[in-house]
């Protein structure tokens, strides 16, 4: 699965598909330091084929990269060092031959999920809020039908009977200009399922018609701001179109991001997969310590679908998202902090 920076220039597209579609070389490593006396022509080259290729490809460096070899850098999916370079394209890491194994195994677990990942992650920030989203919930509606889910759903077992839940899962609160809104769902930390999802929407959809509101603050009640979406709902969308459809048009994602820059979102807890995403929309987030982020989708056999590929990368890059997305890595508040995902760390608990 991996190659030496000797074999540098070898065909990237080729995927080496078997006869049931499973990707046999999904992933490339490229060794940056053996390829810091390469000639210009023959770094453009390796970019070239990294950019064009339909394999995910992470750039592994020992030592400080020059800038004659940041095309390799702009092309590939992530990069790994345990120097602590600040390059939103690097992760810092502290083994980097460990860093790719993790990346390899996360990758062989789910390889369809995370080419399909990977590849999303390139169009997202290039594209306007409406065409990306559109992007995102395409590949996740399409991954609904895929093998790689199935399984998750076969190793999960029976979904759990939903609770009989009265009562909002959403409240807001006015004050002069500023609205409140909570997730009040503390019972299952947050889960975002469909209704709650659709009550977001309606708040966020008051926000957006009141001119009069100067501020938006949203929360989470309990001990998480959001666990991620409802486990108990996945795998019961049976028409791939349809869930594609509700994904992009009765979500909250669009209003949010339109709502961003009088939107602050507070975060404690878990901020896992959807309550990440959701996060990442905000104008200003703040975190309280111990405030932990992670993105399970891939390994799933899914790409986050709640507007995390568009949102996430606009904070920390595509090359940290796909890191943090493809290995389903626990990001606590620091690195959240030092990347961007958050704006600040505010020794407040969640809302009551």
């Amino acid at each position: 699965m991996t190659t030496s920076a000797a074999d540098a220039d070898l065909r990237f597209a080729d995927l080496s598909l078997d006869r049931d579609g499973r990707p046999q070389r999904p992933l490339t490593v490229v060794d940056l330091d053996g390829l810091r006396h390469s000639s210009p022509e023959h770094i453009a080259d390796i970019a070239g084929s990294i950019a064009t290729g339909a394999a995910l490809t992470v750039a592994v460096a020992g030592n400080p990269v020059p800038a004659r070899l940041h095309p390799i850098l702009d092309a590939a999916t992530v990069s790994v060092s345990e120097l602590p370079l600040r390059d939103r394209r690097v992760v810092t890491v502290t083994d980097r031959a460990a860093a790719v194994e993790i990346l390899s195994a996360a990758v062989d677990h789910a390889p369809r999920a995370a080419l399909a990942c990977g590849h999303l992650l390139r169009q997202t920030p290039a594209l306007p809020t409406l065409p990306a989203l559109a992007a995102e919930a395409a590949v996740y509606s399409m991954l609904l039908g895929g093998t790689e889910f199935r399984d998750w759903l076969e190793a999960r077992g029976p979904a759990r009977t939903p609770d009989d839940e009265s009562g909002e899962l959403v409240r807001i609160d006015r004050a002069g200009g500023e609205l409140a809104i909570v997730l009040d769902r503390p019972r299952r930390r947050n889960a975002l399922s469909a209704r709650l999802r659709e009550e977001l929407l309606a708040a966020a959809q008051v926000a957006e018609a009141d001119p009069s509101i100067t501020a938006v603050r949203l929360a989470g009640a309990g001990p998480a701001f959001c666990s991620g979406g409802d486990l108990d709902e996945f795998g019961g969308a049976t028409d791939p179109v349809a869930a594609y459809l509700v994904r992009l048009d009765r979500a909250p994602w669009r209003v949010l991001d339109r709502l961003s820059a009088r939107l602050r979102i507070d975060t404690h807890g878990a901020c896992v997969g959807a309550g990440a995403e959701i996060a990442a929309f905000g104008g200003i987030v703040t975190a309280a310590p111990g405030t932990w982020f992670r993105f399970p989708e891939v390994g799933m056999g899914l790409v986050p679908g709640a507007g995390g590929t568009v949102s996430v990368p606009r904070r920390i890059g595509r090359w940290r998202a796909a890191w943090a997305m493809l290995t389903g890595a626990t990001i606590d508040v620091d690195t959240a902090l030092r990347w961007g995902l958050v704006d600040r760390i505010e020794p407040t608990g969640g809302p009551s």
